[in-house]
């Protein structure tokens, strides 16, 4: 590439960037759910869908700014890792084991729907069924050759319509509203931000990138600094602690990097995947409800607690919920974290082994 072909590429790059901190903002004021990466996405998806041929031959996102920020994801997950919740981790054996169960029906439900409604390729359909792991199963998605338009559009459609109909389903059922809708933001990351504990944050999100590249562990780039994080925490050496900039920012960044993934979607495939999302967040919210019901008696835990652990939405929203409801934050997170920790390993496996073909 030529050093005038680098210059367009990295503008074209920044502008979309732009548009996603500006759509970011604007989907905040409209209170919608994680507005900084919905929004971002959103700004830019319209971008490349109405003004793609302005783009350079070829373009895409740069992938070292977008692999560096999805680190910074990793780490704001493992910073959920407290020892707090492993504490609790005994006391919820009964709702684990059945979440490991609902988590493969939901897979082969949701499967299902894509194969069989939508007639989705068997590596698509694979992982654009996966209840968890959004980064995880389009990156592996991707390496194994499924359509990453389609897979991106049915990853991010799953969180949407989750973060966006279970809370007003519970604000129906309540009679209050709850999370995003309730105007409840939680404390940020970077909430008590040391010069310390970023700078050991910083170190374990760098120590784990390199494990994790000498390991060849799948979606190294997040999952490595999520269990340095993890384990700084773990062992007393932590918190670890992230600027609530810097989060909005690795959100900015990795919705504008997806959003440019939409270039030459057309209006026809996204109706048709937002109808094939509705039918499968719908079935696995469905069978979410029916095994809270169910252990609501076995656990002695409120219904829609529970509901909220096992629903396949994002960690940030769920946990807004939940605080909103009254309901430990720590408890569904730990639910949510090992839903996709399960989800990450058997996509990981499928990877390697090649399954499906």
């Amino acid at each position: 590439m030529t050093d005038r072909a680098l210059l367009f590429t990295a503008l074209a790059a920044l502008a979309l960037t732009a548009a996603g901190a500006a759509g970011g903002w604007v989907a905040g004021l409209a209170g919608l759910p994680l507005p900084w990466l919905i929004g971002s996405l959103a700004a830019s998806a319209l971008i490349v869908g109405l003004g793609g041929h302005r783009l350079p031959a070829g373009f895409r996102y740069p992938e070292p700014l977008r692999l560096s920020f999805i680190a910074v994801i990793g780490l704001m997950i493992g910073a959920q890792v407290t020892p707090d919740l492993a504490t609790r981790l005994p006391g919820l054996a009964v709702s684990l084991a059945a979440l490991a169960v609902f988590t493969l029906a939901a897979f082969a439900a949701s499967y299902a729907v894509f194969r069989g409604l939508g007639g989705y390729d068997r590596v698509t359909a694979f992982y654009c069924a996966t209840p968890g792991g959004l980064y995880e199963s389009i990156m592996l998605g991707e390496a194994a050759g499924a359509d990453i338009r389609q897979l991106t559009l049915q990853q991010f459609l799953r969180i949407i319509l989750v973060v966006t109909l279970l809370p007003l389903g519970i604000t129906l059922i309540e009679g209050m509203p709850v999370g995003s809708s309730a105007g409840v933001t939680g404390a940020p990351p970077g909430a008590e931000v040391t010069p310390w504990g970023l700078a050991s944050t910083l170190a374990a999100g760098a120590v784990g990138l390199i494990a994790a590249r000498r390991l060849r562990l799948p979606a190294g780039q997040l999952l490595g600094p999520l269990l340095a994080a993890a384990a700084l925490n773990l062992t007393g050496f932590g918190p670890v602690a992230l600027p609530a900039e810097l989060v909005i920012a690795a959100q900015i960044v990795v919705g504008a990097s997806l959003g440019a993934r939409f270039l030459g979607v057309t209006g026809r495939m996204l109706g048709r995947a937002a109808g094939l999302g509705l039918v499968s967040v719908g079935v696995m919210l469905a069978m979410a409800g029916g095994a809270a019901m169910a252990l609501s008696g076995v656990t002695g835990k409120p219904v829609d607690v529970l509901l909220i652990s096992f629903a396949p939405g994002g960690v940030t929203e769920m946990s807004l919920v939940a605080l909103s409801l009254g309901a430990s934050p720590a408890i569904v997170t730990l639910h949510h974290l090992f839903r996709i920790g399960l989800t990450v390993v058997i996509i990981s496996v499928a990877s390697k082994l090649k399954i499906p073909r």
